[in-house]
């Protein structure tokens, strides 16, 4: 029988238990090769996470999987089950990977049977989470026939036979899931913001990767420029013999150019924009951002500014990188 459709819904499963087993068993000899080849992170490093993705075909996880990549997390589609705690084992060693997504489904068949076996023995070793995507199956068999794709299940059965099949052969990985979803009122977009609303405390909102780009205007406006700022009313160090061959990254450049009152209070309105504008961005779903400071020559002044715009927005938290498009290399 079909489920009646029902409303976007997040529901989140007691965790207490787990934690209190995960604790008992991480002072535990780890029973597996692969488990005892896994060393977790020392205290203070980052911290890390595995979230796996699983649930109906049609259901949204493709476009999921995307969202958590934008937040910042190696995404993975498809990984056989059988992989699970060596990529787990990855992630829990690697200098690069804190954070990991992926795609377990239908089509690992049988043997999904052992899926909640294989989950229990992550979770002594990782903090995973199972997020679970579901919908009503008139929304499933709409999707199906709007983008023509066959059921992973095969072609030889009808859609809604095929659906149904699929919650059985999902209904061990469903009843261990932490957060379920059902998407029947989501479209594509909506779904990859509901995602990153849930999920962007884990990298406190700030997972927008901002440019900070020095310029010349006599070279031209960069074209990637989500936002530009003139900074030729600053006085030039062109015009010091001694700072000529300099750039905007020499101590006595930064100190030339810092000394003046109008180059503390531009950037200080400057960094109070920014500040206002970049939570908005990341609600939008804005992945990266470029600010670009133009001076005359792209040299001295717009890269002092560039470089001290980085050091403000890294102490408020969030991830910037410093470009100099025309300084001399």
């Amino acid at each position: 029988m079909a489920r009646p459709p029902k409303k976007a819904v997040v529901r989140r499963q007691p965790r207490l238990a787990a934690k209190q087993s995960r604790k008992q068993n991480s002072e535990q000899k780890p029973e597996s090769a692969v488990a005892a080849s896994v060393v977790l992170p020392a205290h203070g490093e980052a911290k890390r996470e595995l979230v796996i993705l699983t649930g109906l075909s049609g259901s949204g996880k493709a476009s999921a999987l995307k969202a958590f990549e934008d937040l910042g997390y190696y995404a993975v589609d498809n990984l056989p089950l059988e992989l699970l705690p060596h990529f787990a084992a990855l992630v829990a060693q690697s200098m690069e990977i804190t954070r990991a997504a992926l795609v377990v489904d239908v089509r690992e068949g049988q043997r999904l049977e052992r899926f909640p076996a294989t989950l229990k023995d992550l979770r002594q070793q990782l903090d995973t989470t199972v997020v679970y995507l579901e919908a009503s199956e008139p929304v499933l068999l709409r999707r199906f026939s709007e983008t023509r794709r066959p059921h992973p299940l095969g072609r030889e059965e009808r859609v809604g036979e095929a659906i149904r099949a699929e919650r059985k052969l999902l209904d061990p990985v469903r009843n261990v899931a932490d957060i379920l979803i059902d998407t029947s009122r989501f479209n594509v977009h909506e779904l990859r913001a509901y995602v990153q609303n849930q999920f962007k405390r884990e990298s406190d909102g700030k997972g927008l990767l901002i440019s900070t780009l020095s310029f010349g205007y006599k070279n031209g406006i960069p074209l990637e420029a989500d936002l530009v700022f003139d900074v030729r009313f600053l006085p030039n160090p062109h015009f010091v013999p001694e700072f000529r061959k300099l750039t905007g990254r020499h101590p006595k450049v930064i100190g030339y150019v810092g000394q003046f009152p109008q180059t503390r209070e531009f950037l200080d309105k400057v960094t109070d924009l920014l500040l206002f504008l970049l939570p908005h961005y990341i609600h939008e779903g804005k992945s990266y951002l470029t600010v670009a400071f133009g001076c005359t020559g792209g040299q001295h002044r717009s890269v002092m500014i560039a470089e001290e715009m980085k050091k403000r927005l890294v102490r408020e938290g969030y991830r910037v990188k410093a470009h100099h498009r025309d300084m001399p290399r």
